[in-house]
């Protein structure tokens, strides 16, 4: 099953996603009769760094024992099929497509094998980001930074393919499989130190050749279940 926040003429409702078409409680709206929100609004965006040994190694990075993380805030999310804002003080922007958790119950240490119990589905990332930006901070944190979407959808995480586009060009290609730390994992020992609140997300890290994005340009990041996360850059 996949869900979606949308933007009516009724206000912004939630609904059942079936091939464009969305069921909410208010109705029924065809794909002419609405606008794709960002599928849930997190408090923060918790995204994962070095989880597959294909980047890790084009990179040039240690692989960590433990997950590495970093926290996008709310102002980095972008709806899809959005144009994005090519950030004015950057000259050196990259997409990366990653796999994200959509949090839908608030926790605190959750135990691996309870994490179902507490994650509402799954989505797209694209975890934005300015190389020639000095701190990690400033490279991941700003505005428009973290499209995310389409939907969320009820699916097994590992296992799945995905690939990204840029204006039509194979740029990313592999299967989650790949991930050194697993979803369920990781979002077990995220939880031992923050509190996670419904709507959060946990992003699992980019496959390899996360690459630069130019004005003009269309990112297509497509996970297996879920759907495609598309939007152009201006």
């Amino acid at each position: 099953m996949k869900y979606a926040r949308i933007e009516t003429t009724a206000g912004v409702l939630k609904g059942e996603y079936d091939d464009g078409t969305v069921h909410t409680d208010e109705g029924t709206y065809g794909p002419d009769e609405y606008e794709l929100l960002t599928p849930c609004e997190p408090s923060a965006l918790y995204c994962i760094g070095k989880n597959y040994d294909a980047t890790i190694d084009q990179m040039g990075y240690e692989t960590p024992d433990d997950p590495t993380f970093f926290i996008k805030p709310p102002v980095s999310l972008h709806p899809p099929e959005q144009p994005i804002p090519y950030p004015a003080f950057s000259s050196e922007v990259t997409y990366a497509g990653e796999l994200a958790a959509v949090i839908g119950t608030e926790c605190k240490a959750v135990d691996e094998n309870e994490v179902d119990d507490v994650v509402r589905g799954y989505t797209i990332l694209n975890d934005l980001d300015c190389l020639d930006q000095e701190c990690l901070a400033a490279r991941k944190s700003f505005d428009a930074s973290g499209p995310l979407g389409p939907v969320i959808a009820d699916i097994e995480p590992v296992g799945i393919d995905m690939t990204t586009h840029i204006n039509g060009e194979l740029r990313q290609e592999d299967n989650t499989e790949s991930m050194l730390i697993k979803p369920r994992e990781i979002v077990s020992f995220l939880s031992d130190r923050v509190t996670l609140k419904p709507g959060d997300v946990v992003s699992f890290g980019s496959p390899a050749n996360p690459g630069l994005i130019e004005r003009g340009d269309e990112i297509e990041i497509h996970y297996e279940g879920i759907g495609t996360l598309r939007n152009t850059v201006e």
